[in-house]
């Protein structure tokens, strides 16, 4: 393997829940094995070596190795990744960042559903105690959120993992729903969901076209979602949120100096930006800054 590894045209869908053997995970475009106490060399010969991973060549797809014990597999591996082998060119692309990501989670523990559930276990008792851990960082952003949202009926639109609706519907008197464009997300979701008895309901649509009627929602969160999408698609996002909303729309983004692709952003936000969005929604809002920035729409006056 020479210079970056890069994404491909049309790989297989990813399914966090594939079946594979005890220590590893394969698809066709990378292979993530745990070495616990296990020989290097039948993985290729080492191209690259970091803290935490290693990089092997000698096959078409990506393999990484690594030793994260179980309880160090959570959240926080995203930076991780980005520092030690995205950032660092080692491995370039938003698809390949989410295979080796899934890897990670499923080599750490046997069994599909006992590796998320190690997952989500781990996340979210870092995000309860957000010193202790790098997912830290999205605690504040969760614990502002929560405070924005009163109780009733939340729409979560681009929930990915889905750990802010799971923590909402944890808590008395919210009927919580969390929506992805990943239907693999979701499924996942309401597996986690239903196996810690969290009375949460999952949807898979994409965000700017969500297949429910007008105010069917309380509030409608929309967090760490807009820096993912054009100009375009951020606002037609925007514009189905606050048909959905009965009382409040909540944007959470991060703010940065420039889109920080490592992550998939694609474009970037400052305060001046969430007050141009705020002003064309012709609706009372708020802008606020927070670990990033907040706009907070009051639909109800629709």
């Amino acid at each position: 393997m020479t210079g970056s590894l890069q994404d491909r045209a049309h790989p297989a869908p990813l399914d966090p829940m594939a079946p594979c053997p005890a220590g590893e995970y394969r698809d066709e475009r990378v292979r993530v094995v745990h070495r616990d106490g296990r020989p290097e060399n039948p993985l290729g010969p080492v191209v690259a070596r970091t803290r935490h991973f290693g990089v092997h060549g000698g096959e078409a797809r990506l393999v990484v190795s690594h030793r994260l014990g179980r309880g160090e597999v959570e959240d926080g591996l995203t930076e991780l990744l980005v520092e030690e082998l995205f950032r660092s060119g080692l491995v370039a692309g938003q698809e390949l960042f989410e295979r080796v990501f899934v890897g990670l989670v499923r080599s750490a523990v046997p069994g599909g559903l006992a590796a998320w559930r190690n997952f989500y276990r781990n996340t979210l008792a870092r995000l309860h105690r957000p010193t202790h851990g790098p997912a830290g960082g999205l605690a504040p952003v969760y614990e502002y959120a929560r405070g924005l949202v009163p109780p009733g009926r939340v729409l979560d639109l681009g929930s990915c993992f889905g750990f802010f609706p799971l923590l909402l519907a944890a808590e008395p008197g919210y009927a919580v729903t969390a929506s992805d464009v990943v239907p693999g997300s979701m499924r996942l979701l309401s597996r986690i969901a239903a196996a810690d008895g969290v009375p949460l309901s999952t949807l898979a649509c994409d965000a700017t076209s969500v297949p429910l009627p007008d105010c069917s929602a309380d509030t409608v969160t929309v967090l760490h979602l807009l820096e993912h999408l054009d100009a375009d698609a951020g606002a037609d996002v925007l514009a189905e949120a606050m048909r959905l909303a009965a009382h409040r729309v909540v944007v959470a983004v991060p703010f940065e100096d420039e889109p920080d692709t490592c992550f998939g952003h694609v474009r970037r936000f400052d305060s001046a930006e969430l007050t141009r969005l705020g002003n064309r929604t012709g609706l009372p809002f708020t802008v606020t800054e927070h670990h990033g920035g907040w706009l907070i729409v009051e639909t109800a006056s629709m």
